[in-house]
């Protein structure tokens, strides 16, 4: 079993910056795509980026490719979304999320096996 915490949300500015933790434990995080998501209010959750267990291979939605940046320290069981140039639109909770799937983190697949409870992000304008 595998508990993930986010931590490190909270309220910017539109232009700023901010970086948010998934700490897991129960488990090494070693043999585990990670992925974070994000729900909008009065939106479905949706796909942000996925990294792959080695952290060699990450992907992107488009709306966040050049401005946000995954990765990951699996000797402290961590991964990080490193959040830049923020907008408003940005507005969600983001939710970590790990399985042995790299695939299904990346398709967002109903057979992903672990979330974290979400930490909200505000970005003001």
């Amino acid at each position: 079993q595998v508990q993930l915490v986010e931590s490190g949300g909270g309220l910017v500015q539109a232009g700023g910056s901010l970086r948010l933790s998934c700490a897991a434990s129960g488990r090494t995080l070693g043999s585990y795509a990670m992925g974070w998501f994000r729900q909008a209010p009065g939106k479905e959750r949706e796909f942000v980026t996925v990294i792959s267990w080695s952290g060699g291979s990450t992907e992107y939605a488009d709306s966040v490719k050049g401005r946000f940046t995954i990765s990951r320290v699996n000797a402290k069981n961590t991964v990080f979304l490193q959040m830049n140039s923020l907008k408003p639109e940005d507005t969600a909770v983001y939710y970590c999320a790990a399985d042995r799937s790299y695939s299904d983190l990346r398709g967002y697949s109903s057979d992903i096996h672990y979330w974290g409870k979400g930490t909200l992000v505000t970005v003001s304008s």
